[in-house]
Order: structure tokens, then sequence, then C-alpha cells
């Protein structure tokens, strides 16, 4: 997802047009997360996601993106990133990471949650809330930063201002902008580097993610030639929601309510987009 294209700014009639493929997703991924019961397959997840979006009749952006070969991606336990659905029987205490997008009259949307199976571990549960938190304080910090940077800045700061055992943010794989497009410019990392990066502007749009370990960062992709998985075989999570910037405020594209619900206690007041 690293590029040097340019940064598409939309006008409010795109950022809608997003936010309706935003809502649709969240219906979607609604499906698939209740879907994740022990004794279901990763396939099943994919099948309940696949039939609220073509029950809206609108199109996917993961099937097919470079020949991959479904609507979603599951990915269960060490799998970080890019699990291929199929045949795997979900287990109580498993922890999986639905990921998933839309689009809607050309214009995309992209999210993700994290679900525990069943009992969790008190772990794992602990790095899907820190996960889920940490993506707030980066679209908190988009409302109010001045630099795409700022968004890395305040993931950092909050996960690594926990208590508890520490939790890795990884580096190789990063948020980036959505639009017409579901991998656009720019990168949006999910850790301080010191970079400001590219100035926050009305009409941006982001796909914010921060994917968080209970072990080592170091990761590798599989024979599949998707699946990402950490080398240490410990446990990952990952939270992703698109937001978009807009002349009088932030919108989450991809909640019901904008993102009120969990940006009130960070003092943001999400604003919806004009007409």
């Amino acid at each position: 997802m690293i590029g040097q294209r340019k940064i598409e700014y939309k006008n409010n009639g795109q950022l809608r047009i997003m936010a309706e493929a935003g809502a649709l997703l969240s219906r979607a991924l609604d499906a698939a997360v209740d879907a994740a019961v022990p004794g279901a397959t990763t396939d099943d997840l994919d099948a309940a996601f696949a039939a609220v979006v073509d029950a809206a009749g609108a199109q996917y952006n993961f099937l097919g993106y470079h020949g991959y070969p479904k609507h979603i991606c599951a990915s269960v336990n060490d799998e970080v990133v890019h699990g291929i659905p199929g045949g795997r029987v979900l287990a109580d205490g498993d922890i999986v990471s639905i990921d998933g997008g839309c689009v809607v009259r050309g214009w995309h949307a992209d999210s993700a949650r994290t679900v525990i199976v069943g009992e969790a571990d008190p772990e794992d549960a602990r790095l899907s809330e820190v996960t889920r938190q940490a993506m707030w304080h980066g679209i908190a910090a988009f409302a109010r930063g001045s630099y795409v940077g700022d968004i890395g800045d305040a993931i950092d700061d909050f996960v690594s201002g926990q208590d508890g055992a520490p939790l890795g943010i990884l580096e190789d794989y990063v948020g980036h902008g959505i639009g017409s497009q579901m991998h656009m410019a720019p990168d949006v990392l999910n850790y301080r580097t010191g970079h400001r990066g590219p100035k926050i502007k009305p009409g941006m749009a982001l796909a914010i993610e921060p994917m968080l370990v209970r072990g080592s960062i170091d990761t590798k992709v599989l024979d599949d030639e998707w699946t990402v998985v950490t080398t240490d075989g410990s446990r990952a999570s990952q939270w992703e929601h698109s937001v978009a910037r807009h002349a009088g405020g932030i919108w989450v594209l991809t909640t019901p309510d904008g993102g009120a619900s969990e940006l009130e206690r960070l003092g943001v007041t999400p604003v919806p987009i004009p007409a």
C-alpha cells in the first residue's frame, strides 16, 4: 500500500455515497460477526457477509482484488491479516479478525472488526479492546490533528500507555486513503515516526486500521501468498473504520452514527456530511 499517488479529495456528494457504502458494510459485518460461533467455518462468515451485500445489489472490492478469491478476509488466532475464508472450523476461544469492503456507485468502504468465538481468554479480550480503542484514538486525532502523522502518534501513544503486558503494533501493514479505489494515498501509519505526513484537508477519506499482536511484530506470508501470520505464533487483532474529513468536521463512514457513541468520550462530536 506504499505509493506516491496523488491524494484524492472528495466533494460532499461523493462522501455521502461513501457513507451509503459504509452503512451497508456495517450491516454486512454485523452478519459476519453473528455467524462467528463455535462449529462455524470461516466460509460461513464469508457467506453471511456476501448475502447482505448481494441483497443490496452492491459490489465487492475484495473479491478479485489482485486475484483474491473471497468476499472478506477472516484471520484466525496468529493470522494477522488477509486470511482467506475456507473450511477451517472455528473453535471456542478463537480470535478472528473480519475485514470486508464494498462498493456503491463506484465509491468504496473498508472496515474490520475482531470477534472472539465463545469463551474469551482475558488476554485476547484485552488485545482486541486495546486495538479497538487505539483505532478510536487515531480517529479522534484525524478530527483534531493537522497532519496524517498525528494519527499514528495518537495510536502509538495510547497503546504504549496501557498497563499490563506490552502489545506490538504492526509496522509492515498500515492504513490508507480510500475513495474511488480501495487503496489510495496517503499511507496511514499506526506508530510514531517523527514524520508529519500530508496535511489533513477537507475531502480526505482514510481507512484507519491498527493491527496489534501479543508478541513480536515480525510476520511472514504463507504459501497461499495472502495470509499474514506472526512468526512467533502470537495472537493478533485488527480493527478498522473508513473516516471522512469535510469542512465541518469528521464522519465515520462505516458506523451507523458517524462514530458519535465512541468519540464523545474523546471530546469529538462527529458532524454529518452536508448536502
